[in-house]
């Protein structure tokens, strides 16, 4: 068995902030499985890579023999999680969280063991709590100290309004570390605050409290703002291979040292030493490195067959040679009259707006099947067939069907 130093170095790597190494150096040399705790409110249908940066931390903790948790809050999904909100977040109803739920529980095995993941709802422990229950939680904070939260002391300075229920949040998930008696919790360094309301509930009810761990926030494709559904930067991990590939080859090089230290599992930090020097004495191509990189994120949701036709395809396209045949077909219904190439650009997704459409073909950037293509007033009409091209790293191929 290793040891509790070896294993603390081992998860070290993307963590932002570690608190009490000494209480998780303890139990690890206790020589007990750990029962590992991350929660996920289910506010979108769909994971992304950001997600994956507390999925991958957990299934390290799984592959070194310990017991993972991965919550879903259906019940904290009702109240909405504020942090970070400059205003109160409106709340999803039953019928939402429980359909996010399920595509959550879908996706999360794609990182996860299945055969080693313990999946629960917090529902199952506060469905059950009565009104005086809630209550008796609720006195064992401060209005005080829930202010010095950053945001609610923002809004609160600001005279935004700060509804009651958004204070309950970080009760409801600290009680969530009691229900479990969790020996570690994950999270983001936005929830911070909420993991050490954990570690206080469970002190106050007699438990150990929880080592806490905290990951940095990936930022997106953008290379600005960290990885969200609702800003488009994000990769989706149900996306086609292609696109993973595609979305990877766009981030700068800055940003792939960011990606490779928290998302990929075949480059150790010390090989990432190494090939930072590669590049910088000019032996390495950074492009090369981050194809390698997107193929191993393909490779990791879809296999390494499909990885494989994703790069082909991808190199088929930016080289302008080779098989596009493989790429696959994205169908866009349009009306029988048909669309022209701004409006097919964007709605194919290759394009902001019509406007950045019509600039990318002022400047010759669009190309239709390899050829570039500047004719604005053509119509295209249900049936066309063909690979779009922006510059040379947007790209998709698509067929036009009529609608129904």
């Amino acid at each position: 068995m290793a040891s509790p130093d070896s294993v603390l170095a081992q998860l070290a790597r993307g963590i932002d902030t570690l608190l009490k190494p000494e209480e998780l150096e303890a139990r690890l040399a206790a020589g007990r499985p750990l029962r590992i705790k991350a929660g996920f409110d289910p506010t979108a249908p769909d994971l992304h890579l950001g997600h994956t940066v507390l999925l991958n931390k957990m299934r390290q903790f799984q592959d070194l023999g310990h017991q993972v948790i991965f919550l879903i809050g259906d019940f904290t999904g009702m109240i909405g999680d504020p942090t970070g909100k400059s205003a109160t977040r409106k709340p999803l109803s039953r019928e939402d969280v429980e359909a996010n739920a399920r595509t959550y529980a879908d996706q999360v095995f794609k990182v996860l063991d299945r055969e080693r993941t313990e999946v629960r709802f917090n529902s199952e422990w506060f469905g059950a709590m009565s009104a005086a229950d809630m209550i008796r939680l609720a006195a064992q904070h401060t209005v005080a100290r829930m202010l010095e939260r950053d945001d609610f002391s923002k809004r609160f300075a600001a005279q935004q309004p700060i509804a009651i229920h958004e204070f309950l949040y970080p009760l409801v998930q600290g009680y969530d570390s009691v229900a479990l008696r969790a020996d570690v919790e994950l999270g983001g360094t936005d929830q911070t605050f909420n993991l050490l309301m954990g570690r206080a509930l469970q002190e106050h009810y007699g438990q150990p409290p929880q080592v806490v761990m905290t990951v940095p926030l990936l930022e997106g494709i953008d290379g600005v703002h960290k990885m969200s559904k609702s800003l488009g930067n994000y990769i989706g991990i149900d996306e086609p291979a292609i696109d993973m590939v595609t979305k990877t080859m766009k981030i700068d090089d800055a940003l792939m040292w960011r990606w490779i230290e928290l998302l990929s599992v075949e480059i150790s930090l010390a090989e990432m030493a190494r090939l930072k020097a590669d590049i910088a004495a000019g032996q390495l191509n950074p492009r090369d490195l981050k194809l390698r990189l997107a193929r191993e994120i393909a490779a990791r949701f879809h296999g390494a067959a499909e990885a494989e036709k994703a790069v082909a395809g991808w190199q088929a396209v930016v080289s302008g040679s080779g098989d596009t045949s493989q790429l696959p077909l994205a169908e866009l219904v349009v009306p029988a009259e048909g669309l022209r190439i701004a409006a097919l650009l964007t709605q194919a997704g290759l394009t902001p707006s019509n406007s950045e459409a019509m600039r990318k073909l002022k400047e010759r950037a669009v190309r239709i099947d390899g050829e570039v293509f500047e004719d604005a007033q053509r119509l295209f009409t249900p049936g066309f067939e063909g690979l779009l091209q922006v510059g040379k790293r947007t790209f998709a191929r698509v067929v036009l069907r009529g609608a129904s």
